[in-house]
């Protein structure tokens, strides 16, 4: 009878060892929360929110969209790197956290190559080169034979100092061979705002932002700044096509949870953002706002692509000597 006993705590004893934890079985069994590192109504905001309603669907819980803006995305993502590594706090993150910041800002408390694991690469926005009409170029090479001729007259408006169309600007002028002025504002619509007042000459923005512009011919598209054309304006060039061989200064999202974040757990979440990626109203979505999805979503695409953005930017970022506090 002690014998048969004895067995059976053995055996009791060897299915709580091989049993998975309670919650590595029940993930998610609470709301999950995507921080979102830019202010609420821009288009990233936008997106986020859109594939939270569609994650909600697939996880059979609530996904809350949180906003905590500043310092270019920084302090979203310090706080999503410093969060619990179980999966309930995870970011949408952009090119600027997770390539970017870390080569811009002197004083950083993440790393975007070690201080996350990703989940899925989402896609990217394509970036478009536009000048206002008064400029008397109508693609790259007339762009580019002006601006040498008259190297005082051009200037590019960015949303800022160390932003990605700031960043964009510096690599033109030093594949062009070229000194376009650089002209930061607070923003993408101030840019845009003295853009089409013809205070600035052209600017590096989302295809999203300049086509309205460009259909309605109070501004004038040059090429796409990135690696393919878009869907978009399919007949216009890409700036790469017309003589900047590999230029690409896209935006892309990315989907990471804090380092440390269980397998499973990502793995959950990655096979629950492909299915709210199929779904044809969040591609219907994502088509509007001219955003290309990524042909690699695996967790491993998504690191494996960092670690080529992050020095990338960085020598963009050093040779240039731009440096934010």
């Amino acid at each position: 009878m002690q014998r048969r006993h004895f067995c059976l705590a053995l055996a009791s004893m060897a299915l709580l060892v091989s049993s998975p934890a309670p919650a590595a079985q029940t993930f998610p069994d609470k709301p999950v929360t995507l921080i979102v590192p830019f202010p609420p109504g821009g288009p990233t905001d936008a997106l986020a929110r859109r594939l939270a309603e569609g994650l909600k669907t697939q996880l059979g819980q609530t996904v809350v969209v949180e906003n905590r803006p500043g310092a270019g995305g920084n302090i979203g993502a310090e706080y999503v790197a410093h969060a619990k590594p179980d999966g309930y706090t995870i970011m949408f993150g952009t090119s600027g956290p997770l390539a970017i910041n870390v080569s811009l800002y002197k004083k950083q408390q993440y790393d975007p190559q070690k201080s996350f694991a990703p989940i899925i690469r989402i896609g990217h926005l394509p970036n478009i080169l536009v000048v206002h009409p008064s400029v008397p170029a109508h693609n790259m090479q007339e762009l580019i034979a002006y601006a040498k001729q008259n190297p005082d007259k051009l200037s590019y408006a960015s949303s800022g100092n160390g932003a990605s169309s700031h960043l964009a600007g510096i690599l033109f002028n030093k594949m062009a061979g070229t000194q376009i002025l650089h002209v930061p504002y607070k923003g993408t619509g101030p840019a845009l705002n003295d853009l089409l007042g013809g205070q600035v000459s052209m600017s590096f923005t989302d295809i999203l932002t300049a086509l309205p512009h460009v259909q309605a011919g109070t501004l004038r598209a040059i090429g796409l700044a990135s690696a393919e054309r878009s869907q978009a304006l399919p007949d216009l060039p890409t700036l790469s096509e017309q003589g900047l061989t590999g230029y690409d200064v896209s935006v892309f999202f990315g989907i990471v949870a804090p380092r440390g974040t269980p397998d499973n757990v990502v793995n959950t979440l990655n096979h629950a953002f492909i299915a709210a990626l199929n779904d044809p109203s969040v591609k219907d979505t994502l088509r509007k706002q001219g955003i290309v999805e990524a042909d690699d979503k695996t967790p491993q695409g998504l690191a494996s692509f960092i670690d080529a953005q992050v020095p990338k930017w960085r020598s963009i970022i050093q040779e240039a000597h731009v440096a934010l506090d």
